[in-house]
């Protein structure tokens, strides 16, 4: 029997890189590789179409196993992640309700965000067990050493100090992103009161390390990564300096994440911070190595979040809950997907929740450890993207640290250099947004949602209006540009109307028309196609009989060399004329001055449009 066991690959040759590539480049009938094959990645990286076992050989992460150190494939032998749901405290007693019945339907890890300093913990905990269940506050800073001594004596009437898990955001940087200014307090004295405070409770973190703001402000991922682990770091100087050990500081930080819509490079991000912050740690000669796991808890990005077409959050929070999944992060916060519009109601919530427990329930992602491992594909964007983030982070520690790159500006305005440049490509489609840039629902009508609402911290002393001048976190989504445009479409008196000139060759001006339906949809506007025409005069009188706003001449390149003279001539001034093809200087000069392609920068385009037609 043996001998007739043959493995089929076997009778293959082996293929080397190089063979490949000719072959591919054959393929290609003399395209660039480069440009056609190669992935030039946000990231600071180029990923290849195509990896091997050759090229993840070198790399120890593929020997380990999960809750190894440097837990780049996990920190537990488990991938049971804890579903969280955040609640806002405006009353306690409707919060305390809303968690117990949350509690009861699949939830087990509660974020407590709380808007002032006077909630009284023990009437907002009434009925909840303890030690069976994360619980999670977010406060101002000036709270944090508050409800802690609260939190603890609870823990100490309950006798759960060594079985309680959760977590008390002490975030004083919060007020440097969001209002331009240092903290005004004494950090260290401050967190060091803080972790003397709660040490009868082994397993409850109270330094924070936030970078989903910075997520949701717009910065790639790898600058997600590398300001996240300078964060951690200044954390772990500044409290070993203070006296504490590290194993001490290190098990009370917690990393709040946040995840963005591409997918495999978000899986790649958990599993390099796991591996960084491992490394990092380590350097503090911590007595045990498991003070060098990462506790992240990872929430859906609110920045790609839309205001139209609302129900494909939906499909971004999905498949960024199940990349941070299978990247075995500790818990998952999914985003309602109304949230950028209204406070979020017991539907949406419900959905949220329910997006995690399919994930485990019928998904089974909870069943299998780090089920990316040894993916060549992803190993490689693991180790591409922990290279590119290490290098932020010694950036960072080069300018004195998180603390000081942050207050002197440099974190923040690299941020917002990002976000300028993904608004940029978001006006000319480099970046798609689905339903707001690039097929929209042409009907859809949203001036009724209010305009996304700015969450504050609380209201005990820390919120105020920044210095003149201050240089902020953008707070601002990805979307909003375009969600301005077709609001005041919405508010306008009249709705412009565009009529599509469909003319000669018969692919080229359904294709256009299509395209240019698309296009002008993105600002509201309404839109009458038609099936084609003999001649320009058939068109144009068709249109003004529509009292078409702007017509958009839809033909090939070849014929539009004699219709566009006609057009202009029947058109005669009134209406915009738009050209769909190639912005050229013969057309130019044949009195086209509008042109739409791919190569056009829809908002701006979209922008002037607005200036000239809406009254």
């Amino acid at each position: 029997m043996a001998e007739t066991k043959k493995k089929l690959f076997d009778q293959f040759a082996p293929v080397t890189p190089e063979e490949w590539r000719a072959k591919a480049e054959v393929d290609l009938k003399g395209a660039d590789f480069e440009k056609k094959m190669v992935w030039r990645t946000n990231e600071g990286f180029n990923a290849q179409p195509l990896y091997r076992s050759v090229d993840i050989a070198d790399l120890k992460q593929t020997k380990s196993l999960p809750g190894e150190f440097p837990y780049v494939r996990g920190t537990r032998h488990n991938n049971d992640w804890k579903v969280r749901q955040n609640i806002n405290v405006d009353d306690v007693q409707a919060a305390n309700a809303k968690a117990i019945e949350v509690l009861g339907k699949g939830v087990n890890s509660i974020g407590f965000h709380m808007h002032n300093g006077d909630v009284d913990l023990k009437e907002l905990f009434k009925g909840i067990n303890l030690p069976a269940c994360e619980i999670n506050i977010h406060c101002c800073p000036k709270c944090a050493i508050k409800y802690a001594k609260e939190l603890v004596e609870l823990c100490k009437e309950s006798g759960c100090e060594d079985t309680f898990v959760g977590s008390i955001a002490f975030n004083p940087f919060k007020r440097t992103f969001k209002h331009g200014e240092p903290f005004p307090g004494d950090i260290v004295a401050m967190a060091t009161e803080l972790m003397n405070a709660v040490k009868p409770v082994a397993h409850l973190r109270v330094l924070s390390v936030d970078s989903l703001a910075l997520n949701n402000a717009g910065a790639y991922i790898y600058q997600e990564l590398g300001y996240a682990l300078a964060w951690g770091a200044e954390w772990m100087a500044m409290m070993t300096e203070a006296g504490f050990t590290a194993d001490e500081v290190a098990n009370r930080i917690k990393f709040n994440m946040g995840i963005s819509t591409v997918y495999f490079m978000e899986i790649a991000k958990f599993r390099a911070a796991r591996e960084l912050w491992a490394l990092i740690v380590k350097q503090f000669n911590p007595a045990n190595d498991y003070s060098c796991m990462m506790n992240v808890n990872a929430e859906t990005s609110c920045f790609n979040m839309t205001l139209y077409d609302s129900y494909v959050n939906l499909l971004r929070t999905q498949t960024e809950a199940m990349s941070a999944a299978l990247a075995c992060v500790d818990s998952i916060v999914v985003t309602p997907f109304d949230a950028p519009y209204k406070k979020s109601d017991d539907f949406s919530e419900r959905i949220a929740r329910n997006q995690q427990i399919l994930l485990k329930e019928e998904s089974h992602l909870d069943k299998v450890v780090d089920p990316a491992g040894g993916s060549y594909y992803v190993e490689m964007l693991t180790k591409n993207l922990a290279e590119q983030g290490w290098k932020l982070f010694l950036d960072v520690e080069d300018k004195g640290g998180f603390k000081a790159a942050l207050e002197s500006g440099d974190i923040i305005n690299a941020i917002n250099a990002t976000a300028k440049e993904r608004f940029d490509k978001v006006a000319k489609r480099r970046e798609q947004l689905l339903g707001t840039n690039q097929f929209p629902n042409f009907t859809e009508k949203a001036a009724d949602k209010a305009d996304a609402r700015e969450a504050c911290c609380c209201h005990c002393g820390c919120n105020h209006e920044e210095a003149e001048g201050a240089v902020t976190l953008n707070t601002k989504r990805l979307a909003e540009q375009f969600e301005e445009v077709r609001l005041a479409t919405e508010h306008a008196a009249n709705t412009p109307k565009v009529f599509m000139l469909t003319i000669g060759n018969l692919a080229m001006r359904l294709a256009r028309a299509q395209f240019s339906d698309n296009f002008f949809a993105c600002a509201g506007y309404e839109l009458i196609d038609n099936n084609g025409f003999k001649t320009v005069k058939e068109g144009m009188d068709a249109a003004m009989e529509k009292k078409a706003d702007v017509v958009v001449l839809c033909s090939s390149d070849d014929e539009y060399a004699a219709l566009i003279p006609e057009a202009v001539k029947e058109l005669d001034g009134r209406a915009e004329l738009v050209l769909a093809g190639p912005e050229t200087d013969e057309f130019k000069a044949m009195g086209i001055t509008n042109f739409i392609n791919v190569r056009t920068n829809v908002l701006a385009t979209l922008k002037a449009f607005n200036a000239k037609l809406l009254k």
